[in-house]
């Protein structure tokens, strides 16, 4: 574990566990690196470095009050990734961390990169628009924005144990451990960090960046996603990205990290291997 300073002096935490080829992950809103930890220990005692990062404005990371945008999601990954000299990477994003791949990829290429994955990820677009008719109304993320406000804490609570993890469906099963560990992540990120990042993720368009992929990629999308619908989501980006594959789990929720972890480690293992 250890820190870099970024170029406009913000400190990026990270954690780079066990040895051998390298993949890298990229964390959802509000979360930190911790929401990969089932994924980062299955991988280091399966013969992988396994580097990542809490994203400026969360978890270990400084809180700044510029750069909450995914240009410099982007830009502080590449740093990382250049600070560390690791080549042959294989970048894996979850929601929020999923746009920022695409925009790394779009901004920095794949020079370091090996292979990609796209995990229950906004891109292409979120946001309903002319040219994305199909997309979330702009009122959907003011709701957000004013949840946040008027009680962040309890915003959060009510997103881990309802659409998140999917335990608002009837017969639902909810983990209240999985609940507190996501607003514990949540609630040690930035307050304005995170209102911010909500801007990122919804109305950021990365249809471009995906159209510049040119490595294997894997997309993983649950079709019960509440969070970022499946058809806004992985289907959409699988039309844009080249040699890409699709994978969707039947009746998975947003947070299926989790949710089917032993299925989900499995199939990025495999991935790796291929």
């Amino acid at each position: 574990m250890g820190t870099i300073t970024t170029k406009d002096g913000t400190q990026i935490y990270y954690k780079d566990w066990g040895a051998g080829p390298v993949v890298a992950l990229s964390h959802g809103w509000p979360l930190s690196s911790d929401s990969w930890e089932s994924l980062m220990y299955f991988l280091a005692t399966n013969g992988y470095r396994v580097i990542a990062h809490d994203r400026r404005g969360h978890g270990r990371s400084s809180q700044p009050s510029e750069g909450n945008e995914m240009d410099t999601y982007a830009d502080d990954l590449a740093e990382l990734l250049d600070r560390l000299d690791v080549k042959e990477v294989t970048l894996i994003g979850f929601s929020t961390g999923g746009g920022e791949v695409a925009r790394y990829i779009g901004r920095h290429g794949t020079k370091r990169v090996r292979k990609a994955g796209l995990i229950s990820a906004v891109p292409p677009l979120m946001l309903k628009t002319d040219q994305n008719p199909g997309g979330i109304p702009i009122e959907v993320f003011d709701g957000f924005r004013k949840a946040q406000l008027a009680n962040r804490a309890d915003f959060y609570r009510d997103v881990a144990s309802g659409p998140f993890y999917g335990y608002n469906r009837p017969g639902a099963k909810p983990s209240q451990g999985l609940i507190d560990f996501w607003w514990l992540q949540g609630m040690m990120a930035g307050h304005k960090n995170t209102f911010e990042c909500i801007k990122a993720f919804s109305e950021t368009d990365f249809t471009e960046d995906l159209k510049k992929f040119d490595v294997p990629t894997l997309i993983i999308h649950g079709d019960d996603d509440q969070v970022v619908p499946i058809d806004r989501g992985g289907r959409a980006a699988s039309e844009l990205v080249k040699n890409s594959k699709l994978v969707v789990y039947e009746g998975a929720p947003h947070g299926l990290t989790d949710t089917h972890k032993d299925r989900f480690n499995a199939d990025i293992l495999a991935f790796l291997k291929a």
